[in-house]
């Protein structure tokens, strides 16, 4: 009785796929294939939703740097698009678990590398078709030195991409990278190994998009807090040294929002591949007038002064040099601290990947308010005028025309 049983239920099997059309087993057939990894997938045709952080944008995103200033940033921009972003880390674990809540469940990915092992690097691009990297140090130690992580980091970090099949590979440079920079004492080797970097990533992908930023500002950042940093100041006498008092350096500060919204845009921009893109604010400052107006915000215009007294503060950063630990400034830092900002009217502006440019005066404001003399005190309305805003460096070279002719 089973044998008939089963006798029974392998002709109806057997009728059953006589019957189905010959496409149908094609179809089969190709699945079989698609499952198995012969056929290759194109990450871009996986999208689904409709925006957002719950949907899936095509972008598998590997951000190296993601834990600094900028990379935080950007990582949270690319989570709220419905990105997948993994992210290489080399300190502890604990420093970098903040980041998982930047995008949806299961899409923030970790992965342990090192800038100098070739295989864990491969390990976190191969499955990406963007790669970002933003990874940067600001003063020398004695495993990383400039060139180490700007100039052979760079080159290797866009030689492996390109040997993955990375569609796109974005880049942070400085926008005053040049090979030979403005010299203030010494030059700034940080910006020699920045444009050693471009020129790198440019032999090794030649479709990469440069990003060339000016001094970032935001909260937490390293550009308003650092001259409201007490060891910056001066004691006797009481002040803030800068290079000719600031008065011969032009700056053009960006907020480090329109940066990262700039680099998520440019993934998806068309015709900005190979291309240098500079980041730049809206307005040009004399970096005497950003000085003075920190100071307004921070009330203590009675007793902290702009002075050109240098000497002693630059004793305390080449001394700076030999601790073993993240320092606020260096002999570098205030090498590029007098260095003007120039930009070429040939390359793109983030404007050009249509980001509003956020105001320096206002979000300058917002940033170190908290930080005035006297906080705690509850003041009246309107008892305190509102610190006036620095003047665009065109401001002075307009009312110079007016008073020569």
């Amino acid at each position: 009785m089973a044998s008939s049983v089963c006798l029974a239920k392998a002709s109806a099997s057997i009728l059953t796929r006589a019957r189905l059309p010959g496409v149908t087993g094609c179809i089969i057939v190709q699945q079989r294939n698609s499952s198995s990894g012969s056929i290759p997938t194109n990450i871009t045709s996986m999208k689904r939703g409709t925006g957002g952080r719950s949907s899936f944008s095509g972008i598998v995103a590997t951000v190296f740097g993601a834990n600094g200033f900028l990379g935080r940033y950007v990582c949270n921009k690319l989570g709220k698009i419905g990105s997948q972003v993994i992210i290489p880390y080399r300190c502890d674990a604990y420093e970098v678990e903040r980041l998982r809540l930047v995008g949806d469940l299961g899409q923030v990915l970790f992965f342990p590398f090192h800038l100098k092992d070739e295989a864990s690097i491969r390990k976190t691009v191969q499955y990406s078709n963007v790669v970002i990297n933003l990874i940067g140090r600001e003063w020398e130690t004695k495993n990383f030195s400039f060139n180490d992580v700007h100039n052979d980091g760079a080159r290797r970090l866009a030689r492996i991409s390109k040997e993955c099949g990375v569609e796109t590979f974005i880049h942070m440079s400085h926008l005053n990278a040049k090979a030979e920079p403005q010299k203030i004492w010494n030059g700034s080797k940080y910006l020699e190994s920045k444009y050693a970097s471009e020129l790198a990533v440019r032999e090794e992908f030649p479709e990469a998009i440069i990003f060339k930023s000016a001094d970032m500002y935001g909260s937490e950042d390293n550009f308003l807090h650092y001259f409201n940093l007490r060891s910056r100041w001066s004691a006797v006498p009481m002040g803030i040294p800068l290079w000719k008092k600031g008065e011969h350096t032009i700056k053009q500060p960006v907020y480090v929002g329109d940066v990262a919204e700039g680099i998520v845009k440019s993934i998806t921009a068309p015709d900005m591949a190979g291309k240098d893109i500079e980041c730049v604010g809206s307005q040009r400052y004399y970096l005497a007038d950003i000085v003075d107006y920190i100071i307004r915000i921070l009330r203590r215009e009675e007793y902290l002064r702009r002075t050109d007294r240098t000497l002693i503060l630059r004793i305390k950063a080449m001394l700076l040099d030999y601790i073993p630990s993240r320092v606020w400034y260096n002999l570098d830092k205030l090498e590029r601290e007098g260095v003007t900002d120039w930009t070429n009217p040939a390359n793109p502006t983030l404007e050009d990947l249509g980001v509003s440019l956020t105001s320096f005066e206002m979000m300058a404001h917002y940033v170190l308010f908290r930080y005035r003399r006297n906080a705690y005190y509850s003041e009246k309305l309107g008892e305190f005028a509102d610190p006036e805003p620095p003047k665009p460096a065109e401001f002075y070279s307009n009312k110079l025309k007016v008073a020569t002719s």
